[in-house]
């Protein structure tokens, strides 16, 4: 069955149109090599990564600056550190207590999107007497590669991209909202209580449609292991994501991870009432809940099941450091020592500079909704930023 197409989405402009055709007819010619029928975490992979078409790979605006003085920012969603600089500020405390614990010189960030955390947590750095530390980038897109070598011009050699994982590093690794655009496996539960894989097909039209087939034993008893049966439940695993943790084990030596994404432990993740999933896109900052609408031009994210991450890092050898929320992370690492540095004497300067703190700490916004996983290796004492609130039990 296809899903209607979303309503109240902006129009695309002509070339956008042809960029989002061309990416679909790649995508039809790739289900028909694989007779018919794609996976769907292969069909993702495709929408977001495939050379020259897929959204992450062929240069079209991705992320806004929440200060560019637009009515209507250009991109389709803003993260964090684009928010304020107070975000990047405050994980780079929680960097520098993972680089003095290990006596350690480096940070490795994935995804670093515009560059704003990497810019952020350089200068907290530097303020902090870490002017010495590395920063190295892993980044798939060329596009937001370049726009980040442009932004990070002023630390010169300090900050280098990397073309692959590491075969070793000791250090602390960041990774902002990665999880969550890692490609998933879809799964529902027929009537009779098999695990089926849904997948990608076409209709007489060529129009993409949802089919199902039997899961693979692998995926059918990954998802047998993680809920019970509920016939008509759909949801998301991500196999990928857990793989990159557990190659994490191979490669940290020494220090910390530090995994900010929006999620919930296990038992919410696939919590009954939660029978459609977490699947959801972003097309110039309208979410909503159809991928096969403009591929190549939006963003295609799923939520995170924390536990999963969790245990693929104690598999790995690494050890759980802490999880909770990113309020309760924020303010454990030092984000209200940071709010009682600015200056309230311009009360306007002053209030843009907290608005969008308020939207990092609500409940009603990021704040409950993203969370922070920490793992690593080596590690000693306990990382500030789950010195209260830490909800490891709850995993």
């Amino acid at each position: 069955m296809q899903r209607p197409a979303p309503a109240n989405l902006p129009a695309l402009s002509p070339t956008a149109q042809a960029h989002s055709d061309a990416t679909a007819a790649h995508l039809r010619k790739t289900i028909a090599a694989n007779g018919g029928w794609l996976p769907f975490d292969h069909w993702m992979a495709e929408a977001l990564y495939a050379p020259g078409l897929g959204y992450y790979a062929a240069g079209n605006v991705k992320l806004a600056d929440a200060d560019d003085g637009a009515k209507t920012p250009a991109g389709d969603f803003v993260t964090a550190p684009q928010l304020t600089p107070l975000f990047s500020r405050t994980l780079a405390r929680q960097a520098a207590q993972v680089l003095r614990q290990t006596q350690t010189q480096a940070v490795l960030e994935f995804g670093a999107g515009t560059g704003a955390l990497a810019e952020g947590v350089l200068r907290e750095l530097d303020a902090l007497g870490l002017n010495h530390t590395q920063y190295l980038i892993l980044e798939v897109s060329a596009d937001l590669r370049a726009r980040q070598a442009e932004r990070l011009a002023p630390f010169g050699s300090r900050v280098q991209w990397l073309d692959a994982l590491p075969n070793a590093f000791a250090g602390c690794v960041l990774a902002n909202e990665v999880l969550d655009a890692m490609p998933v496996s879809l799964f529902c539960w027929s009537e009779d209580g098999a695990v089926l894989e849904r997948g990608v097909a076409l209709d007489a039209q060529q129009g993409f449609v949802w089919s199902d087939r039997p899961a693979p034993t692998a995926l059918a008893q990954a998802v047998a292991a993680r809920m019970p049966a509920l016939p008509g439940y759909v949801s998301e695993i991500n196999l990928q994501g857990e793989a990159w943790i557990a190659a994490m084990g191979s490669w940290l030596e020494r220090g910390a991870a530090l995994l900010v994404d929006y999620g919930f432990p296990r038992s919410e993740f696939y919590h009954p009432q939660r029978a459609g999933g977490t699947l959801m896109c972003h097309l110039r900052h309208h979410a909503h809940g159809d991928p096969f609408t403009a591929p190549g031009l939006q963003d295609i994210t799923a939520h995170v099941d924390f536990t999963a991450m969790a245990d693929a890092a104690l598999e790995a050898n690494l050890q759980v450091l802490g999880y909770t929320s990113q309020a309760r992370f924020l303010m454990n690492a030092g984000l209200m020592d940071l709010l009682e540095q600015l200056d309230p004497s311009d009360p306007l300067q002053y209030a843009q500079a907290v608005a969008p703190v308020q939207k990092l700490l609500s409940e009603a916004e990021m704040g409950e909704l993203f969370k922070v996983l920490a793992v690593g290796r080596g590690m000693t004492e306990p990382l500030a930023g789950f010195s209260r609130g830490d909800r490891l039990g709850k995993l």
